[in-house]
């Protein structure tokens, strides 16, 4: 019985520790620093988008939206967020990206179709500044509405801006989202 008991107390430790230990994965831990990129992708992540662990997931199921999405929003762009809408199902995937440079701030959106088939979309993107009026995307879209961005020079800026993303099927409302594209106070 004592040979018995030697024998399984290390089995029985290895598997509490594998029971307990976190696994690898895209939620997994919070990568530090800046210059955080996409795996499979050129794509930096903005410091929220290293923050959220729902943005990395969905960022590293799909590299390709990742590399499409932020490429139609063009040089200089960080990931903010990705999400999936309406829910986990999946019909879309709203991208947010962000800008911040000496010379120019930046905000853009791109509304990913999941669906497969064409479906009437809308993509508006309005920046927190006085009298500027939104830019919108809308129509039917088999594979993305947008990109939709907001630039400023100087002294403006795009912080606060906010992003509508709809898609109906059938005349019905099946996404309806607004968010702010970046963390706002």
């Amino acid at each position: 019985m004592r040979t018995l008991t030697r024998a399984i107390a290390p089995v029985a430790a290895l598997v509490a520790v594998l029971a307990t230990a976190p696994l690898a994965s895209a939620e997994g831990p919070v990568p530090t620093g800046r210059n955080t990129v996409v795996p499979g992708t050129s794509v930096e992540l903005s410091e929220a988008g290293v923050r959220d662990a729902q943005t990395r997931a969905v960022a590293a199921e799909n590299p390709a939206a990742v590399r499409a999405t932020a490429s139609l929003c063009g040089s200089g762009y960080e990931l903010e967020n990705a999400e999936r809408l309406p829910d986990a199902r999946r019909f879309g995937t709203l991208f947010t990206y962000t800008k911040h440079t000496t010379s120019k701030d930046g905000a853009c959106a791109v509304f990913d179709n999941n669906l497969g088939t064409a479906k009437k979309m809308k993509l508006k993107l309005c920046p927190n500044l006085t009298d500027a009026p939104c830019k919108v995307d809308e129509g039917t879209f088999s594979q993305y509405a947008g990109p939709v961005k907001y630039e400023t020079t100087g002294r403006d800026s795009v912080d606060c801006a906010e992003v509508t993303a709809i898609m109906w099927s059938s005349g019905v409302p099946i996404i309806d989202r607004v968010k702010s594209v970046a963390p706002c106070d």
